[in-house]
């Protein structure tokens, strides 16, 4: 074909020169140059060598070996599963300092100083069904966790260990969305105590999420959803009109079946102001918990009667880059039993708490489009987080100076993506024990 468009244009060139009358001298040239540009194509032909069969056997040679060497990676070097599988992992390393000693018969004998590993816990998560149509997965956590400071064993214990199913569409983000999880998980109460370990900024949980029993898994099912979402798809923002959980639990803890028959009920309500990215009302939030049960009373091993177990709490929030404040405030009434179990006394015991956190944050990391430029797979900008807590907790408001104040000042250093550096400075008055003194917490948190 090139042959032909080379001829053709020499001819379209002889031709509109045939009215010039060209010389023989000038014809002669132009055949002259028609045959230096047939033979230059030919030679250009002429250059290209057939494949032989040892060049293809070379490369069908090459491509058997890559398979092997994925294959074999894939054998030895790779974990497999049956089903859609993540693996992850959050570990603690800490060093405290207390102006009071800690004493303990028989065990601990003037300690103010300590390094400890309060936290190891190993995750996995994934999907047993996933609906490419409409995104109503049905999904598995799996958390194991250990907790020497906690309960005073090495093994790994079962934390979370649950299924999510999507009861609605998820594809648009736009929609409301509905979901119900069964098994044992952590509560939507408040703030605090649905946070997992690795998402809180202080080292410490606020009081009463473990004086009052709040903080422990629970097995039940409980269904979580929100409904009319604002949605800014430029910068990924999703906040809905209204969030809300409903759920029931065993109420006896984690890793334990139900000591009576009466099922606990937890519940949970939260606004937050419809606005954009840009609005200054953005993840302003306000929230309404409650939590309703029943508990065993005993005196000595015997057991009396069932008691109330009765949480209410309100939470406020406003996380408007680059500061937020937090606030929850909870007022809790259990049932008390005292006496001989031939004669007991019944009474109730109130209790009630409040905690506020400010916070600042300034660094790269909370800028999204900095995270996003081309560096290095292990780089990650580093921000720093300072930040106030204030922490009150009074477990009888009937008794007088029986209330517990901490106070911390901290700061935390995000200096990867998944691990932190966080520096505590406590002051405790504890007015039961009439005690005052100074805690100094240091801790690296790393996750994968």
């Amino acid at each position: 074909m090139r042959y032909r468009y080379w001829i053709g244009a020499t001819a379209l060139a002889l031709a509109g020169q045939v009215q010039a009358a060209p010389t023989l001298d000038e014809l002669q040239q132009q055949l002259k140059t028609l045959q230096q540009a047939i033979e230059s194509l030919q030679a250009q032909n002429a250059s290209g060598e057939p494949a032989l069969r040892s060049d293809l056997q070379g490369v069908q040679s090459d491509l058997e070996n890559f398979k092997y060497q994925v294959q074999r990676d894939r054998e030895t070097a790779t974990a497999l599963s049956s089903r859609g599988l993540t693996v992850s992992g959050t570990i603690q390393a800490r060093a405290s300092h207390t102006s009071e000693p800690v004493t303990t018969a028989g065990s601990v004998d003037r300690r103010k100083t300590s390094l400890d590993v309060p936290v190891a816990i190993l995750g996995f998560t994934g999907s047993l069904y996933r609906d490419y149509q409409e995104g109503r997965n049905l999904n598995y956590t799996l958390r194991l966790g250990a907790s020497p400071l906690g309960n005073g064993t090495q093994f790994l214990n079962l934390l979370d260990a649950n299924l999510t199913y999507a009861l609605r569409p998820t594809i648009d983000q736009a929609d409301g969305q509905l979901n119900v999880t069964f098994g044992q998980q952590l509560l939507p109460f408040g703030l605090e105590v649905p946070a997992t370990e690795d998402l809180k900024p202080v080292i410490n949980n606020a009081q009463f999420a473990s004086k009052l029993g709040l903080a422990q898994r629970q097995i039940g099912v409980i269904v979580r959803g929100d409904l009319d979402p604002t949605v800014d798809y430029g910068y990924n923002y999703r906040a809905p009109l209204l969030a809300y959980a409903l759920g029931w639990v065993n109420g006896a803890g984690p890793n334990v079946s139900d000591n009576n028959s009466a099922k606990d009920f937890v519940g949970r309500l939260a606004f937050t102001a419809p606005s954009d990215y840009s609005s200054w009302l953005r993840q302003l939030t306000l929230g309404a918990s409650v939590y309703h049960g029943k508990q065993n009373r005993l005196i000595g091993s015997t057991f009396v009667a069932q008691g109330k177990r009765e949480r209410v709490g309100v939470d406020f929030s406003y996380n408007h880059e680059p500061f937020g404040i937090t606030f929850e405030a909870i007022r809790g009434e259990d049932g008390t039993v005292s006496g001989s179990a031939n004669a007991p006394v019944y009474g109730t015991v109130k209790s009630k708490s409040h905690t506020a956190t400010f916070f600042y944050n300034f660094g790269e990391q909370f800028v999204k489009g900095y995270r996003a430029q081309a560096r290095f797979d292990d780089w990650w900008p580093k921000s720093y987080q300072p930040f106030v807590r204030v922490d009150r907790f009074d477990p009888n408001t009937a008794a007088q100076n029986d209330a517990v104040d901490i106070d911390t000042l901290g700061l935390n250093i995000f200096f990867a993506q998944t691990s932190k550096f966080q520096l505590n400075l406590n002051r405790t008055h504890d007015r039961a024990r009439q005690l005052k003194y100074r805690d100094v917490l240091a801790q690296f948190q790393f996750g994968f």
